[in-house]
């Protein structure tokens, strides 16, 4: 059987995988997210090519360290307006971002990646949209204490699967994706591949 290694450090990611049943390795990815994405938005990139150039980065840099395994990568990216939005630095930021986005629709973009041999096999981007409710200062603020640094892995501090919920009136698309991988497409992919039983 070959062996998946996922390029990530996401504990969602990582979640989702366990829970589908796949078995896979962990080695997270040394690229410099912030910098590439930075490029990437200075070249005017859609925020559809923003997340995937970063799954498919991910995916090919642990590649490039294990030869002959199947590596999956996966990103995500906030659209708020015409402007595309990283991981927040630091609990400040990501308080200002949900004071932003409060009240307000926003598109979250999530990306994934296969790689074998520094070869992209496979592919996805899913786009949602997100309805975040109009937010105190006093929620945004307990919110940030009772998540703390953790909310700082997530694009958005989303935690959609717990407490996050709480920051959205309304989210529509794909559930898995949300919460950072389109896990359904992946799933086919992968069975495709023979990683997967038929």
């Amino acid at each position: 059987m070959k062996t998946l290694v996922l390029a990530s450090a996401s504990a969602s990611r990582q979640t989702l995988l366990r829970a589908a049943g796949v078995a896979f390795a962990i080695e997270p990815a040394a690229i410099d997210e912030p910098a590439l994405m930075r490029a990437l938005v200075a070249k005017a990139s859609p925020a559809q090519v923003v997340a995937a150039t970063l799954a498919r980065e991910k995916a090919l840099d642990v590649s490039r360290r294990r030869p002959g395994e199947t590596i999956l990568g996966g990103d995500s990216v906030l659209l708020l307006g015409n402007e595309i939005l990283g991981k927040s630095a630091d609990l400040a930021a990501l308080r200002a971002l949900l004071l932003r986005l409060s009240g307000r629709d926003h598109h979250l973009v999530s990306a994934a990646a296969l790689v074998r041999d520094e070869k992209i096999l496979w592919h996805h981007v899913a786009t949602m949209r997100m309805t975040v409710r109009p937010l105190s200062a006093a929620f945004v603020d307990a919110y940030l204490a009772r998540g703390g640094e953790a909310l700082l892995g997530s694009v958005g501090g989303y935690h959609f699967e717990g407490l996050g919920a709480q920051l959205f009136e309304k989210a529509e698309g794909d559930y898995f994706s949300i919460l950072g991988l389109p896990l359904l497409p992946v799933l086919a992919a992968l069975r495709a591949d023979g990683l997967l039983e038929t």
